[in-house]
């Protein structure tokens, strides 16, 4: 197997979070269940796979649309990009070696950047706030000076998700992040830490977001952190 991740310079990296490609075999099991992270990929399909995994807000500067309205959908490239993805290819397959490849499509990706659509200043505040830890999701509008409606349209837009579903999101890929590398866990201390009430509220979120309890992904956790076999 094939796995390279290419981490993109600036100015693709204020956008785009990751660069993949990879090559797999046959694998295992038939299916697996990826769990929500509340960002956009992108998947161009070499026969291997290439992917572009966009920060939260940075899929709207590709593709000149609400990004809400693709929010739970695959959606075919050629839909959006029309006969660009068909360059895109076959520049991609006209290039050798994995390394080349990310490069290319870096490169790519810079050109057809469209800046024009680079994020609202209230949604990239609201972001970096969100990044830095918990926080009242009224407290940041207010920051925003912005009505909480037109705050709630702007994100949307922008990020696929309501504030209030991408904090949530957020809290529970810090839980799956903890679990992920966990041996012994302390369910009680591992709510807190994530910012749950409890427990109990920790575990009905999880269930609620990923269809599986802590425990069954604790067991059935694969080496990909959010990819669980089924």
């Amino acid at each position: 197997m094939i796995y390279r991740r290419y981490t993109p310079r600036p100015p693709l990296s204020d956008f785009i979070e990751l660069l993949w490609l990879f090559e797999k075999p046959t694998p295992s099991h038939g299916t697996e269940r990826v769990l929500p992270t509340g960002t956009v990929e992108l998947v161009i399909n070499l026969r291997d796979e290439s992917r572009d995994g966009f920060r939260p807000g940075g899929a709207s500067a590709f593709l000149g649309q609400p990004v809400d309205e693709l929010h739970n959908l695959h959606v075919p490239l050629e839909v959006l990009w029309g006969r660009r993805v068909g360059e895109l290819r076959g520049r991609l397959l006209a290039v050798e070696g994995v390394e080349a490849r990310l490069l290319l499509l870096e490169r790519l990706l810079v050109s057809w950047l469209d800046r024009r659509h680079s994020g609202h200043a209230a949604v990239s505040h609201a972001l970096a706030a969100f990044g830095r830890g918990q926080r009242r999701i009224g407290d940041v509008v207010e920051e925003t000076g912005l009505s909480p409606r037109r705050f709630i349209r702007l994100f949307s837009d922008e990020v696929g998700l309501t504030p209030k579903s991408f904090c949530r999101i957020r809290r529970f890929q810090k839980t799956v992040g903890l679990l992920h590398c966990a041996h012994d866990v302390d369910w009680a201390d591992t709510a807190v830490a994530c910012g749950y009430y409890d427990q109990s509220h920790m575990i009905h979120d999880f269930r609620d977001i990923a269809g599986l309890s802590p425990v069954s992904y604790l067991a059935r956790r694969d080496v990909h952190m959010n990819h669980v076999p089924q």
